[in-house]
């Protein structure tokens, strides 16, 4: 479970004037990356393992109830609701399977309200914290999910 952050660049686009260089070595030896290709940087920003109730929560809230493992849009104000919730089920646990129910499926883990689901809860809250605290307003946030 993943999200990715895509920031255009359209550097292939002379109008654009996009300046910068790209060195990138990967074992000692260059990467052959030519700038003026560029379109866009995609970076992986968050990455989750088994945190099935944070998967149905983008299943439910972002991705229309299909879960195919697609690529999808993620708008800034549904990052800060999946925050809110996860805040508050930390305050409270009781508050888990109403807010962020656990959802069994294949390869999803355990679905107790155990230690594994909180710390899919504390993970989240300081990804998704650090993750808003940067510029992202030049970028687009993608979930994707690979069973």
């Amino acid at each position: 479970m993943y999200l990715t952050k895509k920031t255009f660049v359209g550097a292939e686009y002379e109008h654009r004037n996009v300046k910068g260089t790209v060195e990138i070595t990967v074992d000692g030896e260059p990467l052959p990356i030519t700038f003026n290709r560029i379109s866009e940087i995609t970076e992986n920003v968050v990455y989750w393992r088994k945190a099935n109730a944070i998967h149905k929560w983008f299943v439910d809230n972002c991705q229309d109830g299909i879960d195919e493992c697609q690529d999808t849009y993620v708008e800034k104000e549904s990052l800060d609701e999946l925050l809110d919730l996860c805040k508050q089920v930390k305050k409270d646990n009781k508050l888990a399977p109403t807010l962020l129910p656990a959802t069994s499926g294949f390869f999803f883990g355990g679905t107790d309200y155990d230690e594994w689901y909180f710390d899919a809860i504390n993970h989240t809250i300081k990804a998704i914290s650090a993750l808003l605290a940067e510029d992202i307003s030049q970028a687009s946030i993608y979930y994707h999910s690979s069973w």
